[in-house]
């Protein structure tokens, strides 16, 4: 999901050297990303409210402000920074229309968090479900998709959040385990936890355990 790294490095060093234009092109390029970031964690009932695109905006301004500081020391990979600055909008926005306008807000009926994209719904799927149980129609895989998309709702905060970020924004374990402040072996640990248990969840019958 994320842009590859030789990719961002290059605009990093177009910013870095004041090239025209150089830091519009680095922040444009994590424009999408970032919405589909912020698309999965809005709480469903604040997206009548609250539009996704705004948040990114917001990030991607401050973004813009802090640039300068961040490539003079850059602590994290820059997908990781921009990832912070969203998570921190994201709770800010929690908070604002939770809090202030709890009232109102709560008797709105929620709608369906954005669905995944089809190959990481499909990658989990076949990762969770025996292969020879899973007829590989469209309108199965359709169906589990929508199961999935379910099952994760479902779990604990931190099971969610390690899901979402191994396989919808497809960051590796060593970019997970920063992004948490963990070590390798702890966010590997968890990410295995959490998979069992949106296991338990999809496929309550039992079955072939996910890989270690």
């Amino acid at each position: 999901m994320w842009p590859n790294h030789e990719q961002t490095d290059r605009l990093l060093n177009d910013a870095r050297d004041g090239k025209t234009g150089a830091v519009d092109a680095l922040l444009g390029h994590f424009r999408e990303p970032l919405r589909k970031v912020i698309d999965l964690r809005l709480d469903p009932v604040l997206v009548r409210r609250v539009d996704a695109s705004d948040i990114v905006q917001d990030v991607l301004l401050e973004a813009n402000q802090r640039l300068t500081d961040y490539l003079k020391s850059p602590n994290m990979p820059f997908h990781l920074w921009l990832r912070h600055l969203a998570q921190d909008r994201i709770i800010d926005t929690h908070r604002r229309h939770r809090l202030a306008q709890r009232r109102s807000v709560d008797k709105e009926q929620p709608i369906a968090r954005p669905a995944w994209a089809d190959d990481s719904s499909n990658a989990l799927v076949a990762q969770l479900i025996d292969h020879e149980r899973t007829p590989a129609s469209e309108a199965i895989q359709g169906e589990l998709a929508r199961r999935l998309a379910n099952a994760v709702n479902e779990l604990a905060e931190d099971d969610r959040e390690i899901i979402l970020m191994r396989h919808h924004e497809q960051l590796a374990n060593q970019d997970v385990a920063r992004a948490l402040g963990l070590t390798e072996a702890a966010a590997s640990m968890r990410y295995l936890r959490a998979l069992r248990r949106l296991r338990i969840v999809l496929v309550p019958d039992g079955g072939t355990e996910p890989p270690e």
